[in-house]
């Protein structure tokens, strides 16, 4: 199946009441990882670059990259850019062939932030991409912001102002390794996530800040050399819950990369007599891998969901 933005998928994801994983990527290996384990799992997929980690691929050939590395790829996926933060730079990754942006405008007031979105969405449906954007921060623990949900009633307003594909809002999830304090009780709006659905029916939420940091790659990344500590994030029971409802993508940043980074440490470690780097990136894919085909099956719900012909 062809590269495709996220329009079909986050219809098919909400009539099918599922969710549509967003893995953050760096280098390639990571990328054939995801599209590997939803190739396998039968499961739209989602790539999805940071201003930062575009950089360092390889801006204006990262389309052309991914078509090659997914020329056998029969699900559909995209490319996506994560929290761009202006007009230019979503415009510079939409020429260059991503099919999906995410303009994170919230740092600015209401008017400001429709300003910017409804401009990033002119161009963006003039050339075949969906948008992002997002209402309401998002935050890290220690950002006073971060106890501010989303108002429903701005989200219809938003919505209905920008002609926006997509929202990020914040229900109580949290960007970060330490999402949450030792002891505190992890809860999502759920309640939030409904009045958007009664007021706006059929339209796809996002959810960032949902990596959960399983303990199982959190102690490969430690046992070999890694001192990751003080990591808490969001049960794997909310995420499951939440797939459920009107959120159709939800992002994974931290447990990915805790899987790679903590499978190639391994892989350092424990090979001594080889140097191509393939013997030592070869288990990082996998590992790396095998979690995001736990997170479509078990978590987000979305394997087999894939039309075959």
């Amino acid at each position: 199946m062809p590269l495709v933005n996220t329009k079909q998928m986050f219809k098919d994801a909400y009539e099918g009441k599922y969710a549509v994983g967003a893995f953050n990527v760096d280098i390639l290996t990571q990328c054939q990882a995801a599209l590997e384990a939803a190739e396998e799992c039968n499961s739209p997929i989602i790539l999805s670059f940071s201003s930062g980690s575009r950089d360092f691929f390889h801006p204006g050939n990262i389309k052309d990259i991914l078509l090659i590395a997914a020329k056998d790829i029969h699900i559909p996926w995209a490319i996506h850019l994560d929290h761009g933060k202006s007009f230019e730079v979503c415009k510079s990754c939409i020429d260059e062939g991503f099919t999906s942006v995410m303009i994170d405008a919230s740092a600015y007031d209401f008017e400001e932030n429709v300003r910017i979105t409804k401009q990033v969405v002119e161009y963006a449906h003039a050339h075949g991409a969906t948008v992002e954007g997002e209402l309401g921060p998002c935050s890290r623990k220690d950002d006073p912001r971060f106890k501010k949900f989303t108002d429903p009633e701005m989200v219809k307003e938003f919505v209905e102002r920008t002609g926006v594909d997509s929202l990020a809002v914040s229900m109580g999830t949290k960007h970060g390794l330490a999402k949450f304090e030792e002891g505190e009780e992890v809860t999502l709006q759920f309640d939030l996530i409904d009045e958007v659905a009664r007021l706006l029916p059929g339209f796809p939420l996002v959810l960032h800040g949902s990596s959960s940091i399983p303990d199982e790659y959190l102690h490969i990344f430690n046992d070999y050399g890694g001192e990751l500590k003080g990591t808490k994030g969001v049960p794997e029971e909310l995420l499951r819950k939440v797939a459920k409802t009107a959120v159709c993508k939800i992002n994974i940043g931290t447990d990915f990369r805790v899987a790679f980074v903590g499978g190639l440490r391994k892989s350092l470690t424990e090979i001594k007599d080889k140097f191509e780097p393939r013997n030592f990136l070869v288990p990082a894919r996998e590992l790396s891998k095998k979690l995001v085909k736990e997170k479509l099956s078990n978590v987000f719900q979305s394997s087999n969901k894939v039309s075959r012909i």
